[in-house]
């Protein structure tokens, strides 16, 4: 399971939200390419940049600075997401080196985008689904749908999308702990590879995560997204992949 730390750009800076409100952000670096270096410094194996301004705007704002973090670090695979609605958005992000671009709104607009984009750029596609008590939210989680999570995930199941973002937005950036339960859920209910997001709070929300995991049918998690935990310094990015990676990993003793 890959711990995936996140680098949420606005207005050019490097920020965390609380519950995905744009009035309500934590700004921790003025200098994301230096967070980006920072974190590959602490072993990170992916990154998971989202345009901020791009999610609401509908296309990609801080794409310069995105760009810039694929060219100085061309080994470091990264994730995008933040207002890619068509696919020259997605062909500009592949040229630009991004290994992994997240779909979001437009999967729930059309379906069929998916489809193409996969279709276009195989391996190379990602679905975001942000929930609010299990529906879709769009347009930077603005608006809620009336789309289940689970059933907007079995509709890609056969198209090719590489994994499935699952954040439930009520406890993204909160402190609170991940839904396990939510997303053992959607990960039993779709074929397709799960990636954790929202609320990890310390390294017993991983070792719990973790723990899920290995009972979890279907698709199964592959990796989870952290953000605010690993930036306040509660939750050592290193320790916590390295937990991921021990096969025999003993539960640490103030998570029993």
């Amino acid at each position: 399971m890959l711990v995936i730390p996140a680098i949420d750009i606005k207005d050019g800076q490097c920020v965390r939200l609380r519950q995905g409100r744009m009035e309500d952000s934590t700004v921790f670096s003025d200098n994301p390419l230096q967070q980006a270096e920072q974190w590959r410094a602490q072993g990170a194996r992916r990154l998971h940049i989202v345009d901020l301004n791009g999610a609401f705007a509908g296309s990609p704002v801080n794409a310069e600075i995105v760009t810039a973090i694929t060219q100085k670090f061309p080994d470091l695979p990264v994730q995008i997401g933040g207002g890619i609605r068509n696919m020259e958005s997605i062909r500009f992000y592949i040229e630009a080196g991004v290994s992994y671009v997240i779909i979001g709104t437009q999967a729930v607009k059309d379906p069929e985008f998916v489809k193409q984009a996969c279709m276009e750029f195989p391996g190379k596609i990602i679905v975001g689904l942000d929930a609010v008590e299990g529906m879709v939210a769009t347009e930077g989680w603005a608006d809620v749908s009336e789309v289940s999570a689970i059933e907007l995930a079995k509709k890609f199941e056969d198209v090719g999308v590489t994994a499935i973002v699952y954040t439930d937005i009520s406890r993204d950036g909160m402190m609170q702990g991940c839904n396990i339960e939510a997303t053992v859920e959607i990960a039993e209910q779709s074929s397709i590879p799960i990636i954790a997001s929202g609320g990890i709070a310390k390294l017993c929300d991983i070792v719990d995560l973790k723990e899920a995991a290995k009972n979890a049918a279907g698709g199964g998690i592959c990796g989870v997204i952290t953000g605010r935990a690993i930036y306040e310094g509660r939750l050592n990015l290193s320790e916590a992949q390295a937990y991921c990676d021990a096969e025999d990993s003993r539960k640490p003793a103030d998570c029993l």
